[in-house]
């Protein structure tokens, strides 16, 4: 059995989970709602405060679907709850990011200021050199903060990029002089 796969989900006060036909689910929280049609051949029960995902049979195509299932269906409860962040550094001299309405104005060195428009339904801030992307689904908040990053990725010689405040750049050594 999928370890994850097994664990049921617990919903918190305040938050509805409906099943449609074809596996549609659609979660209801304080933060929004959120809708996922999921793989038809997963079994999704919602009894009481408790959400169960069963899987058929054993094949390696269904083993790998039921931890997904259980997993995506998580992730949109804890999203219309909490929500999720990304937390992204800008470093560099010269490097920074700003914010004024919902355009994201990032200066990396290029000739020209980088412009970029929030996605519906995320927000991003700036607090000196970090940036952070909040939204409720997990899936366009990664997305959003890794196209952020693409902007000007770290370099290995002085670091200076945008790099996610959990990430650690292997550094090289730089060249050295002749003798």
């Amino acid at each position: 059995m999928s370890r994850i796969g097994r664990m049921p989900i617990a919903i918190p006060a305040g938050v509805t989970v409906e099943i449609a036909e074809n596996n549609q689910v659609t979660v209801k929280g304080p933060k929004g709602t959120l809708n996922r049609v999921l793989p038809s051949e997963m079994e999704i029960k919602a009894e009481g405060s408790e959400v169960t995902v069963t899987r058929p049979n054993d094949l390696k195509k269904m083993k790998s679907l039921h931890g997904l299932t259980r997993t995506l269906i998580n992730n949109m409860v804890v999203g219309v709850t909490d929500g999720f962040t990304k937390e992204l550094e800008v470093n560099g001299v010269g490097y920074k990011a700003s914010k004024s309405g919902k355009k994201l104005t990032l200066n990396l060195g290029y000739s020209h200021p980088v412009e970029m428009e929030d996605p519906e339904g995320l927000e991003s801030t700036v607090e000196g050199n970090k940036i952070f992307v909040k939204g409720i689904d997990k899936e366009k908040v990664g997305q959003y903060a890794a196209e952020i990053r693409d902007k000007r990725r770290p370099e290995p010689y002085k670091g200076k990029g945008i790099k996610y405040a959990d990430e650690v750049i292997r550094r090289k050594v730089g060249k050295t002089g002749k003798k």
